[in-house]
């Protein structure tokens, strides 16, 4: 049986992002008969249980992540389990991380965001982000190849039923959703809230998602009871698609989720709630899938429900949202990326 080993991390403060499209992976890896391992020095218990239930293996590290020990630690779990592959993914691990594991006679898929690492040696280096491109990776081995944009989006197995299935949009929105991700970590998600009872429209609804790793439940329960608006507090959701087939427009952070969103049709407002979003959401509005209100911290509850009543009311634009993210995300990334890892061609050229 053919292995994966995934060197990823989750916490509060990093989220679940990194894990979960290392999950889409590893499943679209196991569809084809092969064994997936989760290797992580920090987990939360709700991701811990989420991979579980997808019957891969957890493995515990106990090297500070991203230094030599680490790696080291990495190269002997891939090649007591004989992995086919090891797949990394995190803005903890570097250049030397990479030349490590390559140095140990493994071959290398580096999933990566921002051109963090500076230097890439990876067999495959991949980005499916929107702005995804060469230019981040001009420092790289010659045989270096990159698998860069959109076409490359991993979701998960519970996404692939809604690949045939085209979303209605009705004239005056009602349904909200809301998600910024699974952690959380500065309770960006209280500062919505409020926003809602400025929309102004009749019948809306509003799901807010809270993370499993969102630690914040009791203050966001209470503050969602004391609002006039019909909302409801939703944590560690399992079923994201069917959430997203309900809304008529998102309220999104601009992470992994985005490429989620896309696939489903969302028509999406993104904030960002971290640095490394700020590309991502700016590409997305440029390809017409999303509007982009910028840092959430300076997002007033005036301004975000201005802009969450002018989509509800404009079904025409939420079309064309519509129209332009599913044209972008077809679902098949994971697919895609692991017919490039089972291709059969590799010469070991950076070894």
């Amino acid at each position: 049986m053919a292995n994966l080993l995934l060197r990823t991390e989750a916490s509060v403060a990093i989220g679940t992002g990194h894990v979960m499209r290392c999950l889409a992976l590893a499943q679209a890896w196991q569809d084809t008969g092969g064994c997936a391992t989760f290797a992580m020095a920090e987990a939360t218990p709700a991701v811990e249980e989420r991979l579980r239930s997808e019957g891969v293996k957890i493995v515990r590290l106990a090297a500070p992540v991203g230094t030599q020990e680490d790696s080291n630690q990495t190269a002997r779990l891939a090649a007591t389990r004989q992995a086919e592959w090891v797949v990394v993914d995190g803005y903890q691990f570097g250049a030397e991380y990479q030349l490590a594991l390559k140095k140990a006679g493994h071959k290398v898929l580096f999933v990566d965001d921002n051109g963090h690492a500076e230097y890439y040696s990876a067999d495959l280096v991949m980005n499916q982000n929107a702005y995804g491109g060469e230019d981040l990776y001009r420092n790289r081995e010659s045989g270096t190849e990159l698998l860069l944009g959109l076409r490359y989006a991993m979701l998960r197995r519970e996404f692939r039923r809604w690949r045939e299935q085209r979303r209605a949009n009705s004239e005056v929105g009602s349904k909200v959703l809301v998600t910024l991700g699974g952690g959380d970590d500065a309770n960006l998600t209280l500062r919505v809230i409020p926003a809602f009872e400025h929309v102004g429209l009749a019948a809306l609804e509003v799901t807010i998602v809270a993370g499993g790793s969102n630690s914040h439940t009791r203050e966001l329960e209470g503050a969602v009871a004391r609002t006039e608006v019909h909302l409801r507090l939703l944590r560690n959701v399992t079923g994201m698609p069917e959430l997203m087939a309900w809304a008529d427009v998102a309220v999104s952070a601009a992470g992994t989720t985005v490429l989620e969103l896309a696939f489903m049709g969302v028509p999406t407002i993104l904030v960002t709630v971290a640095d490394n979003q700020r590309s991502n959401a700016r590409a997305c509005e440029r390809l017409k899938f999303a509007l982009n209100l910028g840092d959430l911290a300076h997002v007033s509850p005036v301004q975000l429900a201005a802009a969450v009543r002018e989509l509800m009311t404009d079904p025409e634009r939420r079309i064309r949202m519509t129209h332009s993210a599913r044209n972008l995300v077809d679902g098949l990334g994971a697919e895609r990326v692991v017919a490039r890892l089972k291709a059969g061609d590799w010469r070991g050229q950076n070894g």
